[in-house]
Order: C-alpha cells, then sequence, then structure tokens
C-alpha cells in the first residue's frame, strides 16, 4: 500500500500552503486526503479562494495516515489551535512515530496541543515569540526537520516544504524528479 497524507484545511487557511502541499505530495504519488476541519463543506481560505474538501476531518481521522500537514495561515491556525480533533490527531500522530508537518503560523497549533515540545523547529517569523519559549527556534532555515516533525517558514518556502515532506516519504530520487519536474531545484 502507498504512503499517504492527510492535509487539514482550515477557515482562513493560507491557500499556496495548502494548494502546494497537496499537489506536490500527489505528483510525488502519495495518496493525499484533504479534511475540512469543520466538515466537508467548501472552505474559505484567507484569500478568499473557496477550497473543496474531500471528506470532513471527523470522517479521515478512521484511518491513520503517514503524514499530518497542517497549512498555515493566521485564521486557519488559530481554527486548528481550538480544535479537540486536531490535538487528539496530532498526538496519536507523534505518540505512533508518524510524520507531522507544519508550515507558517500552523507550528503555534502543535505549541497549542503540546506537541513535538523541545524539539527544533521554524515558522513564520512573527510566530517566534509564541514558539520560543517551547522549541529551539531555527531563524535562518526555509525547512527544519527534527526526527518525525518538519516545519517551515510561509508561502514562498512552500514547495520546499512540500519537497522534503516528499523525500521522507517517497525517496529522494522521486523528490527530485517532482522537482525537476516543476522547474525547481531540490537537494
Amino acid at each position: 500500500m502507498g504512503k499517504s497524507a492527510l492535509v487539514i484545511l482550515a477557515p482562513g487557511a493560507e491557500e499556496m500552503e495548502f494548494t502546494i502541499a497537496a499537489d506536490v505530495l500527489r505528483r510525488a504519488g502519495i495518496n493525499v486526503t484533504v479534511a475540512g476541519l469543520n466538515g466537508s463543506e467548501p472552505v474559505k481560505g484567507s484569500r478568499d479562494i473557496v477550497i473543496v474538501p474531500d471528506k470532513s476531518l471527523e470522517q479521515a481521522i478512521a484511518q491513520a495516515y503517514d503524514v499530518v500537514v497542517l497549512p498555515g495561515g493566521l485564521g486557519g491556525s488559530n481554527a486548528m489551535c481550538e480544535s479537540k480533533a486536531v490535538g487528539e490527531l496530532l498526538r496519536t500522530q507523534e505518540s505512533s512515530g508518524r510524520l507531522i508537518a507544519a508550515i507558517c503560523a500552523a507550528p503555534t497549533a502543535l505549541a497549542k496541543h503540546g506537541i513535538a515540545t523541545g524539539k527544533t523547529l521554524t515558522s513564520y517569523p512573527a510566530m517566534k515569540p509564541q514558539l520560543v519559549d517551547k522549541y529551539c527556534y531555527v531563524d535562518d532555515k526555509n525547512v527544519v526537520q527534527d526526527g518525525n516533525l518538519i516545519t517551515s517558514r510561509g508561502p514562498g518556502t512552500a514547495f520546499e516544504f512540500a519537497l522534503k515532506i516528499s523525500e521522507q516519504l517517497a525517496g529522494a530520487e522521486k523528490a527530485q524528479e517532482v522537482a525537476k519536474g516543476m522547474l525547481l531545484t531540490f537537494n
């Protein structure tokens, strides 16, 4: 059976981070499920772009995934911070040793739910004050991996973030092939 990813889609999510993650992972042959945080109805992102999830988070959590991806966007990240279901999902993912990936403002949801405390991570720069006390914060890298945790900074780093996840699930050769097809360089 192939590798799988759950990408959580919350109201106010940053559309580029969401779309690039889902698209790149699918290009790498990963089975991506888009789960709407509040149901399976269309979700309006931070720039008023409407995206339709595959299913609700409630339906999606019936199975395990190789990675759970949290796109950023302040509204979406705040919604994930307030979601008990997201907290339970992340705790299960962490305790099973499976990957968790968060970009931009989404690492604040990790902090809110007590996930990966003490690990090295990065985020959108404005989120640093909410993270620096619980994590070893990195300012100078676009993508940071510490064990089963992958984090990144923002919309401009979304391709590198998604390719890093792809590399972990599908291998370096596949990630490089996907990058080349998009006219990107990935090392």
